[in-house]
């Protein structure tokens, strides 16, 4: 029994294993238990192993990779299509097999440890900074409630909560609620100290890379977006010009072309949801710097920083499908 590639579901406790040979043939299923996947791997001759890019992938990667093996790892939608009949985890597994063999299939590039540690730092920042913004909101909500509103931007917030604090002969504002607004001023500082920290934590990665630094160079790129890109692209041979890496992030049009005619739609979105608004927020930030070194070109840099927004685009392809149904109409009505 020869086994060429091997397809592998992974999962927290139980693995499905799917493997054939150079022919394509099933020879081998088998389930196993986390603590006897390097066992079975560290005895079976070098091969190719397909993973979904799920969670503990780059983990299992590393470790198979080092037993001699060729582990590649697919996005998960491109798996799915490959999945017969109903999903279970033996099929998940033949699914895996199979689309590891096309030839035309694109692969995700497994991360280094210090890659996902870059990453664990964003992903807990990012946490803290939701935690942050779901906290403003409820205390906007409950002053609201009691007649206090406050305007936009959080430090009026902060400044309100001290307000609040300080002003104990206010009969306004209830006692109990007036109580409950200093320990949220209390959680807000919290808060704010920890994505303090974690933002110190970013900047000394970012002055202990020289490849963070280089993009650190590039208008509206900062600590966060430079540490953020390598942590989640790391080798950029795996994209073969800039259009690759901006449609990887989902800057690119949302293409529904048929006919030989081509519809253009909003940014697709697709890829990486916490790097796409890094990036447009530096966009975004350039732009208006730029309109206000351009002095009497302010209007025209404000009219082109609208333009990129999203709702403008989609409002320009909602007119662009009107003008098309009216041009196709009067086509019939010709006919």
């Amino acid at each position: 029994m020869q086994i060429a590639r091997i397809g592998l579901d992974l999962a927290k406790y139980v693995f499905e294993i799917h493997g054939v040979d150079r022919h394509g043939k099933t020879v081998l299923r088998r389930t196993l238990r986390r603590n006897a996947v390097s066992i079975f791997f560290a005895n079976l001759p070098p091969c190719l192993v397909g993973m979904e890019a799920s969670n503990g992938a780059h983990f299992w990667a590393k470790a198979i990779s080092e037993l001699g093996h060729d582990v590649r790892l697919i996005s998960p939608q491109f798996v799915t299509p490959y999945v017969k009949s109903n999903k279970n985890d033996r099929n998940d597994a033949e699914a895996i097999c199979e689309a590891v063999s096309r030839p035309n299939m694109r692969f995700v590039p497994v991360k280094s440890s210090e890659q996902l540690a870059v990453q664990a730092v964003h992903r807990i920042r990012s946490r803290l900074v939701a935690d942050r913004v779901r906290l403003v909101n409820q205390v906007r909500g409950l002053l609201g409630e009691h007649g206090i509103v406050v305007a936009k931007d959080i430090g009026n917030l902060r400044r309100a909560l001290a307000r609040i604090a300080s002003d104990d002969e206010d009969r306004a504002l209830n006692p109990l609620v007036r109580s409950l607004m200093g320990e949220l001023r209390r959680e807000l500082a919290e808060l704010d100290a920890r994505i303090a920290d974690y933002d110190r934590k970013i900047r000394e990665l970012y002055r202990n890379s020289e490849i963070c630094q280089r993009l650190g160079k590039v208008e509206g790129i900062g600590p966060v977006t430079a540490t953020a890109l390598v942590a989640a692209v790391g080798d950029r041979s795996s994209f073969k010009n800039g259009r690759q890496f901006a449609a990887w992030l989902g800057l690119v049009p949302k293409q529904r072309s048929s006919g030989g005619r081509a519809r253009s739609f909003g940014i697709s979105k697709r890829g990486d949801r916490y790097l796409r608004p890094l990036h447009s927020g530096g966009v975004h930030i350039r732009t208006r710097a730029g309109s206000r070194e351009a002095g009497s070109k302010e209007p025209v840099a404000r009219q082109d920083a609208a333009a990129a927004t999203p709702q403008h685009r989609r409002r320009r392809a909602r007119e662009q499908e009107c003008a098309d149904r009216l041009e196709l109409a009067h086509e019939r009505q010709r006919l």
